[in-house]
């Protein structure tokens, strides 16, 4: 809704610039009529006035405005001595009658257009809403945020896509990316998102959650119409995670950038030898390997597309991922913040002109988490918590990495 009120707040100043506009020509109009002899001959000049306010989106009101406007400078110019009235002078009246009536045409024609487009546009974005969600703040005690950017100007979604559901088997998180970018690849878009909602409540083994993920695709890609192309390879890489309420972590990659660790223990976890893209192998055949670690409280995970990584500038260098992460990390940017900075730094790096859609999520958990945890385990005490210090240190002394 705040996209359609912005719109409507700029379709109302263009349509009100006609008016100084306006006033100026008839002025400029009028005073050269009255330097130059013979001024029926400058006169014609003043059927411009509806056309200004036709050419500026004023209302079919506001050109009628304009239009007696300059059919009254018209007759203050004819009733002045040094402008006699002749046939250029009603020609000039013609004219001017004649740009009314195209230009009230155009404004009323424009109305039912623009509103059509805004019609149109409040649908897209509400199409868009659907497919790829707004994500919660907060899911099963998990902190989560991300940010979309489309290659496709104007879109909200394309290629890349993310989801974060909270199930029976802990926080689940998918991130991918189909092959292509922009609007044409929604439609498999469509179908990974749709087929993990499901599968992400019924499936109790991630590798589960990969088969279907699979059938999915291959069910989309075997119903496209005869007229789309079916012969270029389609395939699409996914990063799935799960994160468990003390925060053991799963996680399955098909092919897509490792996520990087924010934290004390920050930088790029080693997930082994990921599997290839969907499409690209059989999940039936081909053992689908579960990478198991741990998120502590305060930590988060950094979730990506290739498209951060294959973000340019002009002089043709890519996003600095890893450098940018240190320099937020030595900002004290941590948690949910993490995501809005990196996509402001990558509009930056680019100059908003990338040529791949980029998605990011990070998730996060609090904190206090294990102090929490400690109190409600812990009988009542006045001496300090030796389980939670226990706890509490060797989080500090566990390795980096999956």
């Amino acid at each position: 809704m705040s996209l359609m009120r912005t719109i409507r707040g700029l379709s109302r100043r263009s349509r009100t610039c006609w008016v100084p506009l306006c006033a100026a020509w008839v002025a400029a109009t009028g005073i050269l009529a009255w330097q130059v002899p013979h001024g029926t001959d400058v006169l014609p000049a003043l059927a411009v006035t509806p056309a200004l306010s036709a050419a500026s989106g004023a209302r079919r009101r506001a050109v009628l405005a304009s239009g007696t406007l300059a059919l009254a400078a018209l007759c203050t110019d004819l009733a002045d001595d040094s402008v006699g009235i002749s046939g250029p002078a009603a020609g000039a009246a013609c004219t001017v009658l004649a740009v009314i009536a195209a230009g009230m045409s155009i404004a009323g024609r424009r109305s039912t257009m623009s509103a059509e487009l805004a019609r149109t546009r409040e649908i897209a974005v509400a199409a868009q809403h659907v497919l790829l969600r707004p994500l919660p703040q907060e899911v099963g005690g998990v902190a989560v945020s991300g940010e979309y950017l489309s290659a496709s100007h104007g879109a909200r979604v394309g290629g890349d896509f993310y989801e974060v559901l909270a199930t029976p088997f802990g926080v689940r998180a998918l991130i991918g990316d189909a092959r292509g970018h922009g609007l044409p690849a929604i439609g498999l878009v469509a179908a990974l998102l749709g087929s993990f909602r499901e599968a992400a409540h019924h499936e109790a083994e991630l590798s589960g959650v990969v088969h279907r993920l699979d059938g999915a695709m291959h069910r989309h890609l075997s119903g496209r119409a005869p007229g789309e192309d079916v012969t270029a390879e389609e395939f699409a890489t996914v990063q799935l995670v799960q994160l468990a309420e003390d925060g053991d972590l799963l996680a399955v990659n098909c092919g897509h950038p490792p996520p990087y660790l924010l934290g004390p223990r920050s930088g790029q976890l080693a997930l082994g030898e990921p599997l290839p893209p969907l499409g690209l192998f059989d999940p039936l055949r081909t053992e689908v390997s579960v990478c198991h670690g741990r998120l502590d409280p305060g930590e988060g995970l950094l979730l990506y597309t290739d498209g951060v990584e294959d973000a340019r500038d002009r002089a043709g260098r890519f996003f600095p991922l890893p450098d940018t992460l240190a320099a937020l990390a030595a900002s004290r940017v941590c948690g949910p913040e993490v995501a809005a900075r990196l996509r402001a730094e990558i509009v930056d790096h680019t100059g908003g002109r990338g040529a791949d859609d980029v998605a990011l999520l990070v998730l996060s958990r609090a904190p206090q988490a294990a102090a929490i945890r400690g109190r409600v385990t812990s009988p009542p005490s006045r001496q300090p918590d030796a389980s939670a210090a226990t706890v509490a240190d060797a989080s500090a002394s566990s390795p980096a990495g999956l």
